[in-house]
């Protein structure tokens, strides 16, 4: 029962080793290797191939980040922040967001982002949620201003001071993004490189893309004491008929799968029949992951540290074992590597 309470995710992160810029090279954080029935390895992440072998089928999340952070003002000239959950669009519809300003706008009212761009607010709750049109003038589509003014939705744990500046355009940003719709990175895919791609393929290592659009839901805290109540957020995703059928083909021969994030892992599981055949499709994704969990094809995976007490630890934890986890997480504090998502990573391999 001890791997369904919320407080045995807990664990004590000296503030310090959250990372809040990311290192010069993208393939220089260090890596801890978690196998089984072993003691953790310390490594580097540009030695990741030294991990697989040919015949391995890796699969990675192509989502693309949008800059959904907006900053304006109200007519009044109060400032006002608008956080958007949906894909900015090509033409002027009702979008999802979330709002916040000292006095909340009211349905009818507009927030000025810049002159040639406000958002018109259709509906608004209590809790921060509403809905609004992005208008742009001259014809202007809102994807298109969104992208010139909108700031890198950067999780709330990233605190900078004028000191450290960090091009997060280009870093929050996988090197094979792909598909618009994030507004958080799938962290452990910073890490990779065109060259690192290029060594994998070398060696043998066939890659494949999935898309799962990481929600704002992935930074909401669980509250339910007993993990198994936790409702999980849901986000969109797509497998294309394609990427099924390859990932299909390299169970049948026995090749050992990797997952390149937590995402991939709940997008290619959710997808995965009780054959171990992975269906193509698309729609939206609830898969929760936690201790008691049976993989149907995720052999081993490649992640970054994770916040205490949250859905991504419970599903390391699900692969690797609770205590497992907070030993490995014990160890990283110790030996002062860096957290969350511009820090390190680590590989858990189940299946040598």
């Amino acid at each position: 029962m001890t791997d369904f309470r919320l407080e045995a995710y807990d664990y004590h992160l000296p503030p310090e080793l959250i990372a809040q810029v990311p290192l010069p090279d993208r393939d220089q954080s260090r890596l801890m290797i978690l196998e089984q029935n072993a003691n953790p390895v310390d490594s580097t992440f540009n030695r990741i191939t030294e991990l697989t072998r040919p015949g391995d089928l890796m699969i990675f999340n192509n989502t693309k980040v949008f800059p959904a952070r907006l900053i304006g003002h109200k007519p009044t000239g109060g400032r006002c922040e608008v956080f958007l959950l949906d894909p900015p669009p090509e033409e002027e519809i009702e979008v999802r967001c979330l709002i916040k300003s000292s006095r909340r706008p009211k349905p009818g009212q507009g927030i000025v982002i810049a002159d040639d761009f406000t958002i018109e607010v259709t509906d608004s709750a209590p809790d921060g949620g509403a809905r609004a049109i992005l208008r742009g003038r001259a014809g202007k589509p809102p994807a298109q201003l969104v992208e010139k003014y909108g700031l890198v939705p950067l999780p709330p744990y990233i605190k900078r001071d004028g000191e450290r500046p960090c091009n997060d355009r280009e870093r929050y940003q996988t090197v094979y993004a792909e598909k618009i719709g994030a507004v958080a990175a799938p962290t452990v895919g910073l890490h990779f490189t065109p060259k690192l791609l290029e060594k994998l393929k070398e060696a043998g290592v066939a890659t494949e893309r999935v898309t799962l659009h990481v929600g704002y839901g992935t930074f909401a805290p669980v509250k339910s004491a007993d993990i198994r109540r936790h409702d999980i957020h849901q986000e969109y995703m797509e497998i294309s008929r394609a990427t099924s059928e390859k990932i299909n083909q390299a169970r049948s021969v026995g090749a050992r799968i990797w997952a390149v994030g937590t995402t991939t892992v709940r997008a290619v599981e959710s997808a995965t029949g009780k054959d171990g055949m992975v269906e193509p499709g698309t729609g939206w994704c609830r898969h929760y992951i936690y201790p008691g969990y049976r993989f149907r094809l995720i052999d081993n995976l490649i992640t970054n540290f994770h916040l205490p007490e949250s859905s991504l630890l419970f599903l390391v934890s699900a692969l690797a074992g609770r205590e497992r986890i907070l030993e490995a997480y014990q160890q990283a504090v110790n030996k002062r590597y860096r957290f969350f998502s511009y820090g390190d990573a680590m590989a858990i391999i189940t299946r040598p």
